[in-house]
């Protein structure tokens, strides 16, 4: 099972499991304003380790409409399938939301067409 781990949190879960949950399994409030959807950018992530060279289409779309490409990723579009160190960039307490948004499902959406990054 692939370890995550965010600041001095660290566990490891079940390989597959998408990243922005696993963050927030951690019992980090990481931002999802649009539901994991990979609409918005609220749930990137800066890497110190284990970047995957995949990443989803839409995930790249997003990061160049925001011009954010090579700057960030977006934990909705990951799933965990070796080591991560991650830092969030929008949590609830860093933006003041009232939550982090609506629920992302188990599984990547919208349905992932894989390319390099």
């Amino acid at each position: 099972m692939p370890t995550l781990t965010v600041g001095d949190r660290s566990e490891s879960f079940p390989h597959g499991t998408r990243l922005v949950l696993a963050i927030e399994r951690l019992g980090i409030e990481i931002g999802h304003r649009c539901g994991g959807k990979a609409r918005c950018t609220t749930c990137r992530v800066e890497f110190e380790e284990g970047e995957p060279q995949a990443m989803t289409v839409a995930e790249k779309e997003k990061l160049a409409e925001k011009g954010l490409a090579g700057e960030a990723r977006l934990s909705c579009q990951i799933e965990l399938t070796d080591d991560m160190t991650v830092r969030p960039v929008m949590t609830r307490a860093s933006e003041g939301w009232p939550d982090t948004g609506p629920a992302p499902a188990e599984a990547i959406e919208p349905e992932p067409e894989w390319t390099a990054r």
